[in-house]
């Protein structure tokens, strides 16, 4: 329930009011895109395809580094995913199982082509703020910036290199794209405590990895 004065839930959240009845609208326009798709309206799922695309788009090319092999999976996976419209049944989200789809994709081409990932150093978010020398490196304005920040993110395209496919994956999800462990469970067809493990290893291994550099 909220409290009426401040619209915060009585739990002691920050969540508004309307963010409930806001988000059940939204799934609820989903819902009558996708069955409007399912029934072969290709205008609905052209909705659908500008709702995620850019979503779906930066993650495929966080795993492959190559803005060419991103747009074709990220097409590839639009069709796949029309075509297996009528075996979408509704128990998650419409995207979810459309990033599913796309990351399953991108996993069998990079098994094949063994191709690389790369990511930005303002998207990684491994507990940050408590290693001064990665602040000081990744700051907006900090002299240090201008001077290191070409050379760790060379370093950090190479960690990122080391990680198995599983590994880098879960970091792009929960780093780059902000999904949450319930989401990233869902496509990576695990539990949710595989994702916080892996997610929890993958920034070790990524801390070990830039260790030498930071000292």
């Amino acid at each position: 329930m909220t409290d009426p004065a401040s619209g915060k839930a009585r739990d002691g959240s920050n969540e508004p009011r309307n963010s409930s009845a806001d988000r059940a609208g939204a799934n609820a326009d989903e819902l009558s895109l996708v069955q409007r798709a399912r029934s072969g309206d290709l205008a609905a799922y052209d909705d659908l395809v500008r709702r995620y695309q850019e979503r779906i788009y930066a993650t495929l090319y966080h795993m492959t580094s190559n803005h060419e092999d991103a747009n074709d999976l990220a097409q590839d996976s639009f069709i796949k995913a029309f075509h297996a419209l009528p075996s979408f049944k509704g128990g998650s989200s419409f995207y979810t199982w459309l990033y599913r789809i796309a990351v399953n994709k991108t996993i069998n081409f990079l098994k094949q082509r063994k191709n690389r990932a790369h990511m930005s150093l303002n998207d990684l978010d491994f507990n940050a703020e408590h290693d001064p020398d990665l602040v000081a490196l990744v700051s907006e304005k900090t002299p240090r910036r201008e001077a290191g920040l070409a050379e760790l993110q060379e370093k950090l395209n190479e960690a990122m290199r080391k990680l198995s496919d599983d590994h880098r994956l879960v970091v792009t999800l929960h780093d780059v794209q902000g999904l949450s462990h319930d989401e990233i469970a869902e496509i990576m067809d695990c539990n949710i405590g595989t994702v916080r493990s892996r997610l929890f290893y993958a920034r070790q291994q990524l801390q070990g990895f830039l260790a030498d550099y930071l000292k």
